[in-house]
């Protein structure tokens, strides 16, 4: 099910009196999404554990963060990062995991929540994953929607998981209408803020093609 932003503030708060940890795993930790959500649980950390962090290659970063975080379980993406990872992380006592496989182990952790932060559609089969258990994840990851959007969803009624969208335009569409009777709505209209035509004026924009806009600056 979608969550409602009021019911889970709600539920939040209910659990920090209740002096419950969440537990959180964050895919993608080492990116943009990943690192300023490890920097919120910072501010709090009597209120989270971390069970499980990844990162695609970034072993330096990915190691620093299990081990500030005291997380479970560290797996790194590119395989032939394993042995690197497994020496930073010796003796710590943090279990390490590599390749899709451990992607797919990360997401399969016991967590009250997963942060699906994973970029591109590397991140539709973890992020599936931690759907068919019933969490609640946060998707940062427009691409599972994208790529896979009927079987996604499906996978998210079918387990009675909680989906709150977390990123960009879809999350401030999520905001926009939480609450609302959708038989109020009569359309949603995403700007376009960046990407190859952000300066273009409206005359320019009456002129462009398919080609231009797969030349996407990203």
């Amino acid at each position: 099910m979608l969550a409602v932003g009021a019911n889970a503030k709600e539920n939040a708060a209910a659990d920090r009196s209740a002096g419950v940890r969440k537990l959180v795993s964050v895919l993608g930790a080492t990116g943009s999404v990943g690192l300023n959500t490890l920097d919120l649980i910072s501010r709090t950390p009597e209120a989270f554990e971390v069970i499980a962090l990844t990162a695609n290659r970034n072993v330096d970063t990915l190691a620093e963060l299990a081990l500030r975080h005291r997380a479970k379980l560290a797996v790194i993406a590119e395989e032939g990062a394993f042995a690197s990872l497994k020496e930073r992380l010796a003796g710590s006592g943090i279990a390490v995991a590599a390749g899709a496989s451990g992607l797919i182990e990360a997401a399969l952790q016991p967590a009250d929540c997963v942060m699906a932060g994973i970029v591109g559609a590397a991140g539709l089969h973890p992020t599936l994953a931690a759907v068919t258990q019933g969490r609640r994840v946060a998707l940062a990851n427009k691409e599972c929607l994208v790529s896979a959007g009927e079987i996604f969803l499906e996978a998210v009624r079918q387990s009675g998981a909680e989906l709150v969208p977390v990123d960009s335009e879809h999350s401030a569409v999520f905001q926009a209408i939480a609450g609302a009777d959708p038989a109020a709505i009569e359309r949603i209209v995403l700007t376009a803020s960046g990407g190859p035509f952000r300066t273009f004026s409206l005359e320019q924009l009456a002129r462009v093609t398919p080609e231009q806009a797969l030349r996407h600056p990203n």
